[in-house]
């Protein structure tokens, strides 16, 4: 078993171009895997991600070897007319005729009450209809009321893209159980985004490392956490964004369903993690994208955690912070806009959390 699909999120890049030379060996070694989901959206990347499926993906392998999922922001729209605008731009930009799966971007309260305003729902019924889109949906990052709500006001939706992990498996903030029930119960596909949890659980503090050595002391920290969703009976595809060809190759390992034992020791390291972990971001950079001042959000956030999991050595991240912060907007320079907290999918209060960077890195 292993349900691996390729996210083209977090793959390689560098001074904000992609990495080809990198990325099109992880494409083929997922294929010659066995993987056939690939997973863009419109707004990912300024729209490198969606050329980089067609450089990679599109131009290289025949159209019925795999599916091709895509996403529109419907929060960015100002008039209608901007669905059918950004169906086509990213239609131009993969090389391709029609999407597998078209889904509506990051769906909340806010954005969901956009979605009905500007009918968005009746333009992915378009789309399937015309077969420009075989199957429609949406990706989800609020309460599981909510995704019912959704669910049953629309129950023509096919897929829902759910944040599952173990470490939000009983969160109350994201969901994930109770999210992933909902959609059951509706009979919805399920594709599962943040597995690894934007790398939080790639690189986990030591006292969760050592509990996780129990369960497969061969497998890296993001193998458990891949394998925990891949384990769950109603999940059809697992994404993940990955950034060498070894991730890809291990990630491609035949995967058998987590044990009772072993799920109990995954909840141990999920609260190991909790303990140690001061800041919950998984480093999307939607924020960044927003901030006025260029404040470099997640980067920072990552640097103060590790310096809460380590804090004899926290001295050794001023110098990264100095460096990080060169080009961009530094922890004090916030404005206090709050544009960022309206643009995480996290829900996290960003700007009390800057305060505390200021305080330990600046």
């Amino acid at each position: 078993m292993n349900k691996l699909g390729f996210g083209f999120l977090r793959f390689p890049m560098e001074n904000d171009e992609v990495c080809y030379d990198i990325l099109t060996p992880m494409v083929d070694a997922f294929f010659a895997g066995g993987g056939r989901y690939i997973d863009t959206a419109y707004p990912y990347l300024n729209g490198k991600s969606e050329e980089a499926v067609r450089k990679t993906v599109v131009e290289r392998y025949p159209r019925d070897s795999y599916i091709l999922a895509n996403k529109v922001p419907g929060y960015q729209v100002k008039e209608r007319e901007d669905l059918y605008r950004m169906f086509e731009t990213s239609l131009r930009r993969c090389g391709v005729d029609h999407f597998d799966v078209y889904m509506l971007h990051w769906l909340n309260e806010k954005h969901y009450a956009m979605a009905e305003q500007f009918d968005e729902f009746a333009f992915l019924r378009e789309l399937k209809a015309s077969g420009k889109a075989k199957k429609i949906g949406f990706s989800f990052h609020d309460t599981a009321a909510l995704l019912d709500k959704i669910l049953t006001a629309h129950p023509e939706v096919d897929v829902v893209l759910l944040q599952i992990n173990y470490l939000d498996w009983e969160s109350e903030g994201i969901q994930s159980r109770k999210c992933y029930e909902t959609a059951l119960r509706h009979g919805k596909e399920i594709v599962v985004m943040e597995p690894v949890k934007g790398g939080t659980l790639a690189k986990v503090p030591e006292a969760a490392a050592k509990i996780l050595k129990k369960i497969d002391p061969e497998r890296s920290p993001a193998f458990h956490a891949l394998r925990f969703v891949q384990s769950l009976p109603h999940v059809d595809v697992v994404l993940s964004g990955m950034g060498s060809l070894e991730q890809m190759q291990e990630n491609l390992l035949p995967v058998e369903p987590m044990t009772d034992e072993e799920l109990v020791l995954l909840h141990r390291a999920a609260m190991a993690i909790d303990k140690a972990t001061a800041i919950g971001c998984t480093g999307c950079g939607y924020c960044l994208s927003k901030c006025p001042q260029k404040i470099f959000i997640s980067r920072y956030f990552r640097l103060y955690n590790e310096g809460q999991q380590k804090p004899s050595q926290a001295w050794k991240l001023k110098p990264a912070y100095v460096e990080a912060s060169k080009d961009r907007g530094k922890a004090s320079d916030c404005i206090g806009c709050g544009v960022c907290e309206r643009s995480c999918p996290q829900m996290l209060p960003i700007r009390e959390y800057l305060v505390k960077v200021k305080e330990v890195l600046e």
